[in-house]
């Protein structure tokens, strides 16, 4: 199942149904993003006898069964980052010659294409440009820059994107309640995020997470075992910074660093708090919020005791910290003041009105 990629997956359908089949396909986009998942099931799908009223594979026909066993003959993967030599590539245009022996196409599916030497793309380029009826190939990519133009204006180029934390927290969900596992909607919110739109990361995160917790993930131990800061400090930092509070908040940044957090990861997540401030101010913005409807509605409630002249000011100040931090001789002394000036903002208000 690919994930998050409906535009993408809905045009491939599409060139199923009506037949046209090109000869050569590009996916690219960042990594775990569903690329070559989407490449096995398009190559399983286009030599499905049987395809369903949806145009997707029965999982019953003899070419299903085939592949779902991983005795396909017809479907055959090339990891380009460990075999890009032109010997690799001339014997795979030497298996491209074979016509499939069951079924009506020869998929031939390479990943990290862009890993090929110059020689090896070259020697790929006379059989891309004259293919045999029954192949076809799938070129998949993280970095589409790297790729010959001569190969790219021979394929139908597939931008995937990265997918949405709503939607990786919704595979999420579906996941655990199919494998009986307890799991916080919260937490799973989490995991997204760290993921960073890379649904292969989350998995493996939600893998790790489900052995750690023996099957019930919480929002709690999410935080502790993957190191993260907990939204409530920002929350709590905020408060301190409403009210002047010098002393408390210098005090409570000496505790993160204490508990081993990153300095500047922190000075990038209280940024990010801000900003996500700001957005919960307005209705329209709201959708903008990537967190969990419990979260949503502390940040609501928090973006109402703060105006939008000291949540600008607020990301200006820390946005500058996050850019003196790596010249900086004296990062916590750096951080300690950017911290004393957010607290001064609100004082500068009241001697405003």
């Amino acid at each position: 199942m690919v994930v998050g990629q409906s535009a993408l997956t809905n045009t491939l359908k599409s060139s199923i149904s009506k037949g046209r089949l090109a000869h050569s396909y590009l996916f690219c986009g960042p990594r775990g993003v569903g690329k070559t998942t989407c490449a096995r099931i398009f190559a399983k799908t286009i030599n499905c006898t049987n395809l369903t009223s949806n145009f997707e594979a029965c999982n019953e026909c003899e070419s299903c069964k085939a592949f779902n066993e991983q005795r396909s003959l017809n479907i055959h993967e090339l990891d380009a980052a460990s075999n890009n030599t032109v010997d690799d590539i001339r014997g795979l245009i030497d298996s491209v010659r074979i016509p499939p022996q069951i079924g009506k196409y020869s998929i031939y599916i390479i990943d990290e294409v862009h890993m090929l030497s110059q020689s090896a793309f070259n020697a790929f380029l006379k059989t891309l440009e004259e293919p045999p009826a029954h192949a076809i190939f799938i070129l998949a990519t993280t970095e589409k820059h790297k790729i010959l133009p001569t190969i790219l204006s021979r394929c139908q180029i597939y931008d995937f994107h990265r997918i949405s934390i709503d939607d990786v927290t919704k595979q999420l969900a579906y996941i655990a309640e199919k494998e009986n596992i307890k799991a916080e909607l919260e937490a799973l919110s989490i995991i997204a995020q760290k993921a960073d739109g890379a649904m292969r990361d989350a998995l493996s995160i939600f893998d790790q997470l489900v052995a750690c917790t023996q099957g019930n993930i919480t929002y709690k131990n999410v935080v502790e075992n993957l190191n993260i800061l907990d939204y409530d400090y920002y929350f709590k930092f905020v408060d301190h910074f409403l009210k002047g509070e010098i002393s408390e908040v210098l005090l409570a940044f000496n505790e993160i660093l204490n508990k081993g957090f990153d300095a500047h990861n922190f000075i990038g997540g209280i940024s990010s708090h801000f900003r996500n401030l700001l957005v919960s101010k307005d209705e329209v913005t709201l959708s903008l919020l990537e967190t969990g409807n419990e979260t949503r509605e502390t940040y609501k409630n928090q973006a109402q005791l703060c105006d939008k002249d000291f949540l600008i000011k607020a990301l200006q100040v820390t946005n500058l910290c996050d850019l003196k931090y790596n010249e900086s001789k004296n990062k916590r002394l750096l951080i300690e003041l950017t911290l004393i000036r957010l607290c001064q903002l609100t004082d500068e208000k009241k001697k405003m009105n």
